[in-house]
């Protein structure tokens, strides 16, 4: 009879635990994404709301993106924040779950910056001077008129300009960095898909880095570019580089300027990969009363900038004429970077001789190397190579701190919009397609996390894993800058891993590719829309899913008004 007892209070305690959303709710995980720094007080009040808010209609989880996979090297404001986070979230009754270990986006850069994915250079021209190599071009590069100065009419000589581009692209002899004219781009439109532009091919180098930039004047543009949280675009002046064979993208960069600004040099860098021509285009998109101007559009060899120094990305240096292969430490002093950040606006260091060493003044110097990048350029994303063997020790360290800290009950791979890898030694030694490594480095992390936590539930992305998505066939076969595809990566991954489905149009395919396959799945859904009206669409069809067992408020914006009516739909409320 008191075992009876034990049993109903029990139950009425745990009952009484739940709010009558969570009583009425199909979905056993109901999260909300939070994206925020301990370290900073405001946000921590933030989620304090944000928790509340939660646990009133029926969630019960937060996937916490707070760079969790950096313990090692935080302060203490970090630890003290996170012990705050931890109360609340445990005040609340919502599980920390926490995103950890995304390729996509440099987890690892920050225990080590040169484990970001190689990009590979070949045969670059130094020429060997008393006491160190410098750079020479080879062949020498420019972008023929990039100054403008040269015009057919109101046109810059040499540059193509579609549709009616000409109209809104005009040299503009009144206002100009430098020489006598500069392009003027007015009266532009503001929708999706109708830029104008000026374009023009240039003769390159295959397998070569290479610093793009101009000269940029705003007048009323429509975003202050200055003011956006990282990552974010300014979404008016784009400049692009394409191979000029198959337009493969091997540039997109928008810079990051003031909404009326004076002259300002921007500039980004991209590799030529197998291409010796490149389509170079610069584009407007603003409100009509809205200009910028463009003069100096200059192209150079980016040397040595961002050289990464790994195991997977070996230099090697060789005399063009003898074919001596030269050694570091005893012909040429160690080579490094030391503002290695993957950006392109700084230059690369010197190759420094070293006394006794075999190389002679004059001699000219093949040197091979990888260096890394961000993808897109001005989006502070960058991936780190999978194929790495200190990447998985600095994920185990971090699990361990983890594990100390929270010790969470699921964890989060946040691996998705995975831009750029394959190429380095490291990659292509082990002769697997991408989607073969990338299956391989998730069923790593998903045994690391069991190895520390062998009743953690996994979660992850579904894009990366998802025919529909970016794990799909490409015209080009290829993805952004990926060396390759990711065709086949969901055939070897963990088959007990849970699904977090994302991509409204890609939904019902993605759902029931997943579900085919025995996963489980879970609905990211919201995504900053203005209401709900999207998301009984999207609760339906998770209902209908076999195996479907959570749903997320999605957030990327920290919009979190709509937090408790979203809650009250999954719960069946109207």
């Amino acid at each position: 009879m008191k075992r009876l007892l034990f049993i109903f209070l029990t139950a009425l305690g745990m009952l009484g635990a739940c709010s009558p959303a969570a009583e009425q709710s199909p979905f056993r995980y109901r999260w909300v994404y939070v994206s925020m720094n301990p370290a900073d007080s405001s946000q921590v009040e933030q989620l304090r709301q944000v928790a509340r808010d939660a646990a009133e209609h029926g969630f019960n989880g937060v996937l916490l993106s707070a760079g969790l996979d950096r313990l090692d090297v935080r302060g203490p404001e970090y630890f003290k924040g996170l012990e705050e986070v931890k109360k609340i979230c445990a005040d609340s009754r919502l599980e920390i779950i926490p995103s950890v270990f995304s390729v996509g986006y440099g987890s690892g850069l920050a225990q080590n910056k040169n484990l970001a994915a190689g990009m590979p250079v070949r045969e670059a021209l130094f020429v060997a001077q008393v006491d160190q190599a410098s750079l020479v071009s080879d062949p020498l590069v420019e972008i023929p008129n990039g100054g403008f100065e040269k015009l057919q009419g109101t046109r810059a000589a040499g540059f193509e300009y579609p549709d009616s581009s000409d109209k809104k692209i005009i040299a503009d002899k009144s206002v100009f960095k430098e020489g006598r004219a500069a392009l003027r781009f007015e009266s532009l439109s503001d929708k999706r898909g109708e830029s104008s532009r000026v374009s023009r091919n240039v003769a390159v180098q295959p397998f070569r880095p290479y610093r793009i930039g101009f000269w940029l004047k705003t007048e009323g543009l429509d975003i202050d570019g200055t003011k956006f949280r990282g990552g974010s675009f300014n979404g008016n002046i784009r400049l692009l580089v394409y191979g000029a064979s198959d337009h493969r993208e091997l540039l997109r960069f928008d810079p990051r300027v003031a909404a009326t600004s004076d002259w300002t040099w921007v500039c980004a860098g991209f590799n030529s990969l197998g291409y010796d021509s490149v389509e170079v285009a610069l584009a407007g998109a603003a409100k009509p009363e809205a200009k910028f101007w463009a003069d100096g559009l200059k192209l150079e060899e980016a040397g040595l900038a961002n050289i990464l120094r790994r195991p997977g990305t070996p230099l090697t240096m060789r005399g063009e004429k003898s074919g001596t292969i030269y050694e570091e430490g005893r012909d040429f002093a160690e080579v490094s970077d030391p503002q290695l950040d993957c950006y392109f606006d700084h230059d690369g260091p010197a190759i420094h001789l070293l006394p006794g060493g075999r190389i002679k003044p004059g001699e000219r110097l093949r040197v091979s190397y990888y260096h890394g990048m961000t993808v897109p350029a001005n989006k502070h994303q960058i991936t780190v190579c999978m194929s790495e063997p200190e990447l998985y020790e600095i994920w185990r360290k971090q699990v361990s701190l983890i594990q100390e800290h929270l010790a969470p009950k699921a964890y989060f791979l946040p691996q998705d919009e995975i831009r750029n890898g394959g190429w380095c030694k490291a990659c292509t030694d082990r002769n697997m397609t991408m989607g073969q490594i990338l299956s391989d480095c998730i069923t790593r992390q998903y045994n690391i996390i069991k190895e520390a936590n062998p009743q953690a539930e996994v979660f992850i992305w579904s894009d990366m894993l998802d025919p529909n998505h970016n794990a799909g066939p490409r015209v080009g076969k290829y993805y952004y800058m990926v060396n390759g595809l990711f065709d086949g990566s969901w055939n070897y991954v963990p088959k007990d891993l849970v699904i977090a489905v994302w991509g409204r149009s890609l939904r019902d395919k993605s759902l029931e590719h997943f579900s085919g396959l025995g996963f489980r799945t879970l609905g990211a859904i919201y995504y900053d829309a203005d209401d709900l009206e999207d998301v009984p669409g999207c609760l339906e069809a998770l209902e209908k899913t076999p195996s479907a067992c959570g749903v997320m408020y999605t957030t990327w914006e920290d919009k979190y008004s709509l937090l408790g009516q979203f809650g009250d739909l999954v719960a069946g409320k109207k």
